[in-house]
């Protein structure tokens, strides 16, 4: 009988060798990321703390005693929900407002061909260079003219007139895209909204997820056009209502530190759902600006 031996090699990867430069590098990022979580961390515990625990001396980061019903109090004093929806529904339409046309308008510098296109791409990317200030007054009056003043509108509806950030962003990602995708769709008789809409938005994705992060933070966050257009509390954002909760409120810190964190936990989601996306649309914009 033939004895016959099979001979089994295991392959090993080999092990990454750590150098100080990884080391040092460890260390650097694990500070920063220390120092970025240290405020959310301190929000939490002065959150779940009570009144007169919260500038006790020496601090305690372990509270003894977990106060959950700040969270209910917290919204309560300030009308938090009907605030809430509030902010919730103006950021949603400036989202895709902004989006939107800043997709059409980066599609057109980028891709079509038609007189003064250089022109109109060295303005876009010249009013970036404009500080918002400068357009308050007049856009002020004209809002006044058109009857929208205590209203929504000053806020919605510029968003769906364009962002020249986003329109930048998004013809800076159209150049990492070959052009022959586009000629291959107009032989086969594809019009250019078609092209842009079945073709080149799906292949946009991260740059369009980067668009939609900045557009709903910016729109989320915004103090100034509410500040200015809208009278009645009942329409108020949901930062216009965490102000005026600081000033009746002001000591009790744990009910507005309670109420802050559902405020930014929006934001905390969508980059938390969306941040693959958010990083490979940065590092594409960043090559192509490159080049």
């Amino acid at each position: 009988m033939v004895m016959q031996t099979e001979v089994r090699t295991t392959t090993r990867k080999p092990r990454r060798k750590f150098s100080i430069l990884d080391t040092i590098r460890f260390i650097i990022l694990t500070i920063g990321a220390i120092a970025m979580l240290f405020p959310l961390l301190w929000m939490v515990t002065i959150a779940l703390k009570g009144n007169n625990d919260v500038f006790k001396i020496p601090p305690e980061w372990f509270p003894r005693e977990l106060h959950w019903s700040n969270f209910v109090t917290g919204t309560r004093e300030i009308n938090f929900w009907q605030t809430f929806g509030n902010s919730m529904f103006i950021a949603v339409l400036c989202t895709i407002g902004q989006v939107a046309s800043s997709v059409l308008v980066g599609y057109g510098l980028a891709r079509l061909s038609f007189p003064g296109r250089k022109l109109w791409f060295s303005l876009f990317v010249g009013s970036l260079m404009l500080p918002g200030f400068v357009g308050m007054i007049p856009l002020f009056n004209l809002y006044t003219s058109l009857g929208w003043y205590d209203s929504w509108l000053p806020i919605i509806v510029p968003a769906f007139f364009g962002n020249a950030t986003f329109s930048f962003l998004y013809v800076q990602y159209l150049k990492t895209i070959s052009v022959s995708f586009d000629e291959a769709a107009k032989i086969d008789g594809a019009s250019d909204f078609y092209i842009l809409m079945k073709v080149l938005v799906p292949m946009t994705t991260p740059v369009i997820m980067t668009m939609v992060i900045f557009s709903f933070q910016g729109a989320w966050n915004q103090y100034l056009e509410p500040l200015i257009y809208i009278i009645d509390p009942s329409k108020w954002t949901l930062s216009l209502a965490m102000a005026s909760y600081k000033g009746t409120y002001a000591t009790a810190w744990n009910l507005f530190m309670a109420a802050d964190l559902i405020y930014i936990l929006p934001m905390l989601l969508i980059f938390f759902f969306g941040q693959k996306f958010f990083m490979q649309g940065l590092g594409s914009v960043n090559s192509a600006s490159l080049k």
